[in-house]
């Protein structure tokens, strides 16, 4: 089963987690997108969607934009190839449409049930949205939550670098009965 690695805004830099899982994990692919500095959700999910029909019933690994991404994919019919999907440290777009037009096309923010299996991995003191938000979020999509404390945006900057808890919650996608349901993974 493929894991999709699904990066935000400017991609993952090196040493981030998602660019390790590369590394580590050879079921995973990276989602290359044509431009990373300026985000087209239209264009991001054709790139996306593509990748579904080569890899069918793969799991997502997304992070910040990525993770909104994947919440736009879940109503569009493409979104029945997706086996589960872990969204860690979900970017609040509408926020970020205000200070910059350029993400004015991922907002407003996906408010329906998603069509898969997911988990929603939050900070409390994540920069890109806030904790309350995520978490309601999480809920409006029928998500497990896992609360990782004060972990920033979950990235290099923060600390993180292969994140072996990570892998743990993307394997349980493929075991879709368990629930993270207010779990700590840090």
């Amino acid at each position: 089963m493929t894991t999709l690695i699904i990066p935000g805004y400017r991609g993952s830099e090196n040493g981030h987690w998602q660019r390790q899982w590369l590394l580590e994990d050879e079921t995973s692919q990276l989602l290359e997108q044509d431009d990373w500095d300026n985000p087209d959700l239209s264009q991001w999910l054709h790139v996306l969607e593509a990748a579904l029909a080569e890899t069918p019933g793969a799991i997502l690994v997304a992070h910040s934009l990525g993770s909104i991404l994947v919440a736009h994919l879940a109503s569009r019919p493409s979104a029945a190839h997706v086996a589960g999907a872990v969204l860690v440290a979900p970017a609040d777009a509408e926020r970020m449409a205000a200070w910059d037009k350029k993400f004015a096309s991922f907002a407003p923010l996906p408010r329906h049930k998603l069509s898969f299996p997911s988990v929603v991995v939050a900070s409390r003191d994540d920069p890109y949205m806030s904790f309350n938000k995520a978490q309601a979020l999480a809920n409006i999509w029928g998500s497990g939550f896992v609360d990782m404390g004060n972990s920033g945006h979950i990235n290099v900057e923060s600390g993180f670098g292969s994140w072996p808890e990570g892998h743990v919650l993307a394997d349980s996608m493929r075991r879709p009965h368990q629930s993270f349901r207010a779990q700590r993974a840090a």
